[in-house]
């Protein structure tokens, strides 16, 4: 997995140490113990997270581009914020939905 540098690059002088366990602990060691789950599973737990949160931004644009890098296609996607939906609620997945088919592109609209 590329390694993430967001913590460092947004908050490194002003955060220094939560910008470490952002890169190096929750995306270092935690992201990369892929033999307990995968990073395709770990994408799809994160997109359910932050859609339930009502975390709606860049966050959660990241973390729908993630689990495209990680081979989520755009139906499994598509099912997965259908499902969450019911529990999340229905504005909270039309945010996501406008942001997941932005990221899959127009071949899947």
């Amino acid at each position: 997995m590329k390694k993430v540098t967001a913590g460092h690059d947004a908050l490194g002088k002003f955060a220094p140490k939560f910008a470490e366990l952002n890169d190096d602990v929750l995306f270092g060691e935690i992201w990369s113990r892929e033999d307990k789950l995968s990073a395709r599973d770990r994408s799809l737990i994160t997109v359910s997270a932050l859609m339930a949160s009502g975390i709606l931004d860049s966050s959660l644009q990241f973390h729908i581009q993630n689990a495209k890098n990680h081979g989520v296609t755009p139906e499994e996607m598509s099912e997965v914020l259908t499902h969450l939906s019911f529990y999340a609620g229905w504005p909270k997945a039309w945010a996501a939905f406008r942001m997941a088919k932005e990221i899959y592109g127009e071949e899947n609209q």
